[in-house]
């Protein structure tokens, strides 16, 4: 299949993302509803990093059916294991990191604000990078945990884009179509699982915040763009170690998100709307895998 071919089918697989953005428009969410879209984006991360971390163990568990059926020697499992072991490593604890450093950031700039006049000539020259770095520190705390998410399916993705450009490049045309249909939907709920803490968006009265349409944008090309680039760059070569780098960072990021997902639903006290929400993100994401089992890819 043609690059052109191939870069189109990618594009087709990543743009569905933006099919579960408009929810996070909803005008004052109840907040039974708010708790069930908390609950069902768990769910569905919660398959993600099982689906990532089942792609990424596979060569470790090919290489040790070798060493015990071809009596091959453990090189090639450690090798991707300490790889498996780095990758989901750097991708939980640098969010950490992240988020301390952010917290730090936003402390500085809310005490600088504080001793700091307001009117013309008040700010010096120098002061104008520390005012842009702290833009994002200002957003809400949905807001960067929306970003978070976008961030860690984005990895998710771009490892998604490598399996069909690489089925495309070997000529495996039906292969890489039908993948394209299964990423397609798996896409269209991790749209709404980026969304999903937006609905809890308060501001400093208390009064919902909708998100513009240029911040949801965003998000979903953040988090679909990568199919794109991953389908440009598993076309032009195959490497399974790229892969599993992307697929274990993808699945550190995700658990961190999980992790701050279930601590904004532990607030909400319903642990029924927790448990149905999670059932209902959990057999969205094994229903669209399946669609692509059943197809035979």
């Amino acid at each position: 299949m043609s690059l052109a071919r191939t870069l189109l089918l990618g594009a087709i697989a990543g743009v569905t993302i933006l099919l579960g953005l408009p929810v996070g428009r909803l005008r004052r969410p109840a907040p039974t509803l708010r708790a069930l879209l908390n609950a069902g984006a768990i769910g569905v991360l919660l398959f993600l990093v099982w689906d990532v971390l089942s792609a990424a163990w596979e060569p470790i568990d090919e290489a040790l059916t070798e060493v015990h059926a071809e009596h091959h020697g453990l090189g090639r499992a450690i090798g991707y294991g300490l790889l498996f072991t780095a990758g989901i490593t750097v991708g939980l604890l640098s969010l950490v990191a992240y988020e301390r450093w952010m917290g730090r950031v936003a402390g500085q700039g809310r005490v600088a604000g504080q001793g700091r006049g307001v009117g013309p000539g008040t700010m010096a020259a120098g002061e104008l990078p520390a005012r842009r770095r702290v833009d994002l520190a200002a957003w809400s705390p949905a807001r960067r945990l929306a970003l978070l998410i976008a961030v860690g399916i984005g990895l998710h993705n771009f490892a998604e884009g490598l399996a069909i450009g690489q089925s495309a490049a070997a000529g495996e045309v039906a292969l890489a179509t039908l993948l394209v249909i299964g990423f397609g939907l798996h896409n269209a709920t991790e749209g709404f699982g980026i969304v999903a803490p937006l609905a809890g968006d308060l501001d400093s009265d208390g009064v919902p915040v909708r998100p513009g349409w240029g911040f949801l944008l965003a998000m979903g090309f953040i988090g679909g763009a990568p199919t794109f680039i991953g389908t440009a760059v598993g076309h032009s070569f195959t490497s399974r170690p790229v892969s599993v780098a992307f697929l274990t960072l993808a699945a550190g990021s995700i658990l961190y998100v999980v992790i701050q997902l279930i601590t904004v639903a532990a607030k909400n006290r319903r642990p029924d709307l927790l448990a149905y929400g999670l059932l209902f993100g959990l057999m969205a994401g094994f229903a669209t895998d399946g669609i692509l089992v059943a197809a035979g890819s």
